[in-house]
């Protein structure tokens, strides 16, 4: 069995001590930092009379808002349990899992869900209307007793990681439903209690063999599902199908104890246009376009301000190397989508927050003389914002591509080298013209 592997076990201790929270401990207070420690560990987890220490519960700030959001921390040893058993439970997940699924699958993006949409929206006889779906506290929600009967894995390990409770303010709390908070085998488990969705619909609607609905002429309603995590859309003919649809997934939800949520479920024409994924689709005169999403365009920019707004006593190079990370995160998610002038916009937006930090660290110099110490030439561009050390990275030196359609039927764990050559594909795209031309002749000479 894959869960008593030590191959298997090292490598639910290495996901745990090499993540973003890797130095955050649980009530135990072990952070596994030393090889020592981590070789240790490996050797300690077992299943035999496994029983899961209480979630830490902290709270901490709401990005946007003067709100706060709980994060519950398990312990590192709870959390290695969780990845050894994420382990054997991944392909049992991947195999069952809805064919138009992409959060939290291996080798998915949400990048795969949005050119899945586009294929589904773009031509001229596509469905005009979209129920957006937005499901109330997905992870908090979960009926415990759902998941304890359908995923096929030792319930009793199970039952600890969904029972653990939580500790705030040196009080227990129990933990009634929903997935383990913070926890590595949560988003499965969540994807797990969704999967079946598209099949409902399926069901409902004309599916083919595979369960996938579908899209030709024995599909009159133009019915299209698409799914990341617990955001979703399904596509339909009319509005009418449409709020049936809705009440079909309501039933199906009901089961595992979930509900969609009344203020953020809609169903909108896609002349209007919705808001998925951070993205807005919108169709101008039968055209879809895609474009970063107002709400996506906002929070970029109050994060360049929150950073810019904090390094009033920074020098210029920390103040460069704390941006360069969001403008590159943010301009290669969005890379894929209608999105030059929006880049454009975002450093423009970007120059005014900059031009008014160094204003403020200089108050009595000239402009002239503020210009030439924080802006040069470089090549052929002007108003470079760099130092000896690092270059501000724009939003528009990210170049548009249109990113690589996934084959749905392909699995990740038995068809590795489509991933791999896929993976190489999108290289390709990113690679300079001078790149390109080596690259082609490698591939020549690979094929000759």
């Amino acid at each position: 069995m894959l869960t008593h592997s030590f191959y298997a076990k090292l490598l639910a201790v290495k996901r745990v001590t090499q993540n973003r929270g890797k130095r955050t401990a649980g009530v135990d207070g072990e952070t596994w930092t030393t090889p020592k420690s981590k070789m240790n560990a490996a050797h300690r987890i077992s299943d035999k009379r496994y029983k899961a220490k209480p979630l830490k519960r902290v709270y901490i700030p709401k990005p946007g808002t003067d709100k706060k959001r709980p994060l519950s921390i398990p312990t590192k040893y709870d959390m290695a349990m969780q990845a050894l058993y994420a382990i054997a439970l991944g392909p049992i997940a991947e195999e069952t899992a809805d064919t138009c699924s992409f959060g939290f699958r291996k080798y998915r993006s949400a990048q795969d869900a949005c050119e899945y949409a586009f294929a589904c929206l773009s031509t001229k006889n596509s469905a005009l209307w979209v129920l957006e779906g937005d499901i109330k506290g997905c992870f908090d929600n979960i009926n415990h007793d759902w998941l304890l009967k359908n995923i096929l894995m030792d319930r009793a390990i199970l039952k600890q990681f969904l029972k653990a409770g939580f500790v705030y303010n040196h009080h227990l709390n129990p933990t009634k439903a929903g997935t383990p908070q913070g926890g590595i085998i949560s988003p499965l488990l969540a994807n797990m209690a969704l999967d079946g969705l598209e099949m409902t619909i399926a069901s409902r609607f004309h599916a083919t063999k595979s369960g996938i609905i579908d899209k030709g002429r024995c599909n009159p309603h133009k019915i299209n599902f698409v799914r990341y995590a617990d955001d979703f859309i399904v596509t339909a003919a009319s509005e009418e199908i449409a709020k049936e649809i809705a009440e079909l997934i309501k039933g199906f939800l009901k089961e595992r104890g979930l509900e969609l949520s009344v203020e953020k479920t809609h169903i909108t024409h896609i002349d209007v246009g919705f808001d998925f994924l951070g993205w807005h689709f919108r169709k101008y005169k039968g055209k879809l376009l895609i474009k970063p999403s107002k709400k996506s365009i906002d929070n970029a920019t109050r994060k360049v301000g929150d950073i810019i707004k904090r390094a009033k006593a920074w020098n210029q190079a920390n103040l460069i190397d704390a941006l360069n990370p969001i403008i590159i995160g943010w301009s290669n998610y969005h890379r894929s989508v209608v999105s030059a002038d929006v880049f454009s916009n975002l450093d423009n937006r970007m120059w005014n927050m900059l031009w008014r930090w160094a204003k403020r660290r200089h108050p009595h110099k000239s402009k002239t003389w503020v210009v030439k110490k924080y802006w040069h030439t470089e090549g052929s561009r002007n108003w470079v914002f760099f130092t000896d050390k690092n270059r501000l990275k724009l939003f528009s030196d990210t170049k548009i591509l249109r990113h690589i359609s996934l084959k749905l039927d392909k699995n990740p764990y038995l068809d590795s080298e489509y991933f791999k050559l896929r993976k190489l594909r999108q290289k390709a795209l990113k690679m300079t013209d001078r790149c390109k031309t080596r690259w082609d002749k490698l591939m020549d000479s690979l094929c000759t």
